[in-house]
């Protein structure tokens, strides 16, 4: 990562961003994880797994017809950032993600050795 590379993102951390509500659910093959993202178009959204950590980072896009000017903005920030920690017993490598009407949706499935399995019993 080059100098320039580095300043950017140090500064992007430090900017304030809002942080999406998420709901994680596990079922016995792995985890689904729902993040509230409205105003995000998908051009606009990172999804990205480095070692153990899981980032989701966007930025929020509100188009306002042309010539208006909003009276009240309650959100003042246009961009989300959330991080999770993976446990091991998730395959990082087979994550998949699609975004519908402001909805995240990630899938990451659990790794083969942490997988339920039956085991057969042989009668002697």
């Amino acid at each position: 990562m080059n100098a320039v590379t580095k300043t950017r993102e140090e500064a992007t951390r430090r900017e304030p961003t809002l942080l999406p509500p998420v709901d994680v659910i596990e079922d016995a093959t792995g985890i689904t994880l729902y993040a509230d993202l409205p105003g995000v178009p998908r051009d606009k959204l990172n999804l990205r797994v480095e070692g153990d950590q899981l980032s989701i980072e966007a930025d929020l896009v509100l188009a306002l017809p042309q010539g208006m000017e909003p009276s009240h903005a309650e959100v003042q920030v246009s961009r989300y950032r959330r991080s999770f920690t993976l446990s091991s017993e998730l395959d990082a490598e087979k994550v998949g993600a699609e975004l519908s009407q402001g909805v995240l949706r990630v899938r990451i499935p659990k790794a083969e050795h942490a997988q339920p399995r039956r085991i057969s019993v042989n009668v002697a």
